[in-house]
């Protein structure tokens, strides 16, 4: 519990909400960092004097990667839905920065279409003709993917022309959020409004609870992580004296578990309680202040210790665990033949490939043991006995000796 109350402290004093956070400050420094770095790697040449501009990254990725699916207002889908700037890149499927959105992002590109999600319904619209690059499908699907992650990368720090505003701008969505917009149900309080949880969660991302906030909401939680995790190792190997290689924290123990459990917990209790006190009652306020990556990560940890203890996951446990253990033997087989001289095994088999043929030829047994007591002393093979085999064998006191 002490280090999700440290965890807890971390998250409300230092992430706090989108337009307060410190570390959402520094978060969004990093990832403009790797947006520029990016757009070097892709040919970004800035003029001089722009190399540590933004927008020029952003600008060049904007070109570069270019998509059918890059609609922003309302009149570019025929006036199906509202739709501005600043919430096209979670209305739109496929700026989804997860498996829908490359899912939807490829689909959107060979068939010349885009998906939408509104009013908790997918929008389909027609696009004007796209050609991917590429000579058969496989390559078609490569370019379509490289295509949304350049086009990912050119969003997820703004656009262009927000960010040459000296603005944030409008990123991507966290991982999975822009799922919230199938949720049109509830009516919560924002304002003078009372609004469903889709719309609520699309208000959301406009506060800038998007992809690079995500980034800082997780820092709280892996901090929570590793200090519960370092502390059972370290209890595990000074206090009770185990050997190091039981001191690796893995969930099959169930003291962990429990601590990362109690741990989180204690995370998500914090965050929920400043969240509704800071809130005072405004649901908008409310869910940008609260952690959505501590309570996803308290759920999977509930849900995973609640199928443990109902017997769910144990048949599939014991078959990764033999998947493990074959996979070891096979690494410690693998490594034994590397150790083999190739060299050397046939130079050595060669001697024995002509015998082979020769002893096909031998029709009785007498000439057999001849031909194999005659090679024996010819390859340097010493003989387990000596003298008459039969003489030798029938001598209690006599024993072969193989050397």
């Amino acid at each position: 519990m002490a280090c999700g109350a440290v965890s807890g402290l971390v998250d409300i004093f230092l992430v706090g909400a989108p337009s307060q956070s410190v570390i959402g400050k520094w978060t969004d420094a990093q990832v403009d960092e790797a947006v520029k770095k990016f757009a070097e790697k892709s040919g970004w040449s800035p003029r001089p004097g722009k190399e540590g501009n933004v927008a020029s990254a952003i600008g060049y990725l904007e070109r570069q990667y270019k998509v059918n699916y890059d609609q922003r207002y309302s009149a570019d889908v025929g006036g199906a839905f509202n739709m501005s700037t600043k919430n096209h890149h979670i209305k739109s499927l496929s700026h989804s920065p997860d498996i829908i959105g490359l899912f939807f992002s490829v689909l959107n590109q060979f068939t010349s279409t885009s998906s939408f999600v509104s009013g908790g319904k997918l929008v389909t619209i027609k696009t004007e003709s796209f050609e991917l690059q590429g000579n058969n499908l496989v390559s078609k699907v490569f370019c379509g993917i490289v295509n949304w992650f350049g086009h990912i990368m050119s969003d997820v720090a703004g656009s262009s022309g927000s960010r040459g505003n000296i603005g944030r701008g409008s990123g991507v969505a966290i991982p999975f959020f822009e799922l919230f917009q199938f949720c049109n149900f509830g009516k919560f309080n924002i304002g003078q409004d009372k609004q469903d949880l889709a719309t609520l969660a699309v208000r959301a991302f406009q506060e800038g609870y998007d992809a690079r906030f995500g980034i800082a909401m997780s820092l709280p939680v892996l901090l929570c992580e590793l200090l519960v995790r370092f502390i059972w190792m370290i209890k595990q190997r000074f206090y009770f004296k185990k050997p190091l290689k039981e001191c690796i924290p893995t969930q099959s123990h169930t003291d962990l578990r429990i601590m990362l459990l109690f741990g989180h917990g204690t995370l998500c209790l914090m965050d929920g309680a400043d969240a509704l006190v800071r809130s005072g009652g405004n649901w908008l306020m409310f869910f940008t202040r609260m952690n959505i990556i501590a309570w996803g990560r308290f759920t999977v940890l509930v849900l995973k210790e609640i199928c443990l203890r109902a017997g769910i996951q144990a048949p599939l446990q014991k078959q990764l665990d033999a998947y493990k253990k074959i996979t070891a033997s096979l690494q410690t087989y693998m490594e034994q033949l590397k150790r083999i001289d190739l060299a050397a095994f046939q130079k050595e088999t060669a001697q024995y490939q002509p015998l082979e043929s020769y002893i096909d030829c031998i029709e009785d047994e007498k000439s057999l043991n001849f031909f194999l007591k005659k090679n024996m002393v010819e390859l340097g093979i010493s003989i387990p006995w000596e003298g008459d085999f039969d003489t030798f064998m029938r001598d209690k006191s006599r024993h072969l000796i193989y050397e």
